[in-house]
């Protein structure tokens, strides 16, 4: 199977429409957090896509890709705003409330979690159930566990601790942690 990037690389019309469907929202919510809207978001927003097009056989790492919409976004937006010569607002007032969160908030925690499901998908089997029963919530009991995967109550902590390891060397990760 191919990856949106591959297809989009042959010019796939379909698979563009797919990336930029998906990841636009990323986009406008880094505007939103630099008080970009607008016009100025869109031209923020098609600029990213334009270096996405020149960029694309830089992306290495198809998994990779939300972090480097989220990099580009940013410098992006920087750069509108030196052009622009604006400054972010001082007056508190006119910051946005603290209490209200960032739209790319929860984008970010919907592409943690996927890419958290990606990592378990890359582990074998009984880590994938180690993990999963380990951090569901709530979590199942240690006994539990014992009993469903044939671990003594002693080893799981050792067994989390190789699991997590084996994740962290995961491609998946790796694109999350290049994304932070």
């Amino acid at each position: 199977m191919q990856t949106l990037l591959e297809r989009a690389a042959r010019d796939d019309s379909q698979a563009w429409r797919e990336i930029v469907e998906r990841y636009s929202p990323l986009i406008f919510g880094i505007c939103a957090r630099y008080a970009i809207r607008g016009a100025d978001a869109q031209d923020v927003c098609g600029a990213v896509w334009l270096r996405l097009v020149a960029g694309l056989r830089e992306i290495r790492e198809p998994r990779a890709l939300p972090g480097w919409l989220v990099t580009t976004s940013r410098n992006e937006c920087l750069m509108l705003l030196r052009q622009l010569g604006r400054q972010i607002p001082v007056d508190t007032a006119q910051l946005p409330d603290p209490a209200d969160p960032a739209p790319e908030v929860d984008l970010d925690a919907g592409l943690r979690h996927e890419t958290a499901h990606r990592v378990l998908d890359e582990l074998p089997h009984r880590d994938r159930q180690l993990l999963t029963m380990l951090f569901s919530d709530p979590p199942v009991p240690y006994r539990e566990i014992s009993a469903t995967l044939g671990i003594p109550v002693g080893a799981i902590g050792p067994n989390r601790a190789r699991s997590l390891a084996r994740a962290r060397r995961t491609q998946a990760f790796a694109a999350l942690a290049y994304a932070g």
